[in-house]
């Protein structure tokens, strides 16, 4: 078994209340620096890739450069996910550290919230760091999420806003009506600086009334641990509502090879859910009409 990457919620601490995530119920945590270390170990059979990613924000760390070091030391590639909101209190020597292959930013996190930073400050934000990345730093790729795309073009408004000043500063042509026409996943904006374009979806919850079949990457791909240490089959599950086990309790080789797990992977292989959370998740459906996953 291995996994395309593996999401740690090194903190599930966010800062902020995007409309668009469900609310937090898990207590606040922080995953602990020996606790990772001991996580690290177990993952090294399963991933060489891990994203410090399931509800928190790893920018709100002020040691998150440690975290980067421990996995640094054991051979991991690292994807960080960030609002943006944090990126000019963090230094460039750990959003670029050695290790960190891809930076994440969600931009849609600053139309979602009633923040007290102008679209100015966090732009020039986001944009200082695309700046440093290409003037300084060749490796990592820095993708500009905007997943925020409907048929009814409900954020038109913030979306042309955003085209503007990344026109402005990337000196280039982006035509919002051509985007909407033809759909793109991403459009490059300079050297690995991509614009990521995805529909809006919803999260998973015991309280949908969506009910399906369908395969899924949960458990093939990836898996997530939240920073409790409960195993999840999915990014998506920050609740731990489908725990698998814990790891302050049980080896990952044991709870992936639980019955509930080894369930849910023979289900997924025959496109069925079998755990009610699954059911109830609409984002599997993307997956129906591909027979390889």
């Amino acid at each position: 078994m291995h996994f395309h990457r593996v999401h740690i919620e090194i903190t599930n601490i966010c800062g902020l209340a995007c409309s668009f995530c469900p609310p937090k119920l898990q207590p606040t945590k922080t995953m602990t620096l020996d606790f990772f270390d001991t996580i690290l170990t177990e993952l090294k059979p399963y991933t060489k890739s891990l994203a410090f990613h399931v509800m928190g924000d790893p920018l709100t760390l002020s040691n998150l450069h440690e975290y980067l070091n421990a996995a640094h030391k054991e051979g991991f590639e690292v994807e960080l996910t960030t609002s943006g909101y944090y990126l000019h209190k963090t230094q460039l020597e750990t959003l670029f550290h050695p290790c960190v292959r891809q930076l994440n930013i969600s931009l849609n996190s600053y139309n979602k919230n009633a923040l007290n930073l102008s679209l100015d400050d966090y732009l020039n934000a986001v944009l200082n760091v695309c700046k440093q990345k290409t003037e300084n730093f060749p490796k990592p790729f820095i993708n500009l999420r905007l997943w925020n795309i409907d048929e009814a073009q409900s954020e038109r408004s913030f979306n042309q806003e955003l085209f503007e000043r990344f026109s402005s500063f990337f000196e280039i042509d982006i035509n919002a009506e051509n985007l909407h026409k033809t759909q793109p996943k991403s459009l490059r904006l300079a050297s690995k600086v991509l614009l990521h374009f995805d529909n809006y979806f919803e999260w998973p919850s015991m309280n949908s009334s969506h009910d399906s079949d369908a395969t899924c990457y949960g458990l093939k791909s990836h898996i997530g641990i939240l920073a409790d240490g409960t195993v999840v089959p999915c990014c998506l599950d920050g609740e731990g509502l489908i725990n698998l086990g814990n790891l302050h309790e049980t080896q990952l080789e044991n709870i992936l090879h639980s019955n509930r797990a080894q369930a849910m992977i023979k289900g997924f292989a025959e496109h069925k859910a079998v755990e009610e959370l699954c059911r109830k998740c609409s984002y599997k459906d993307r997956f129906q009409s591909q027979n390889t996953l």
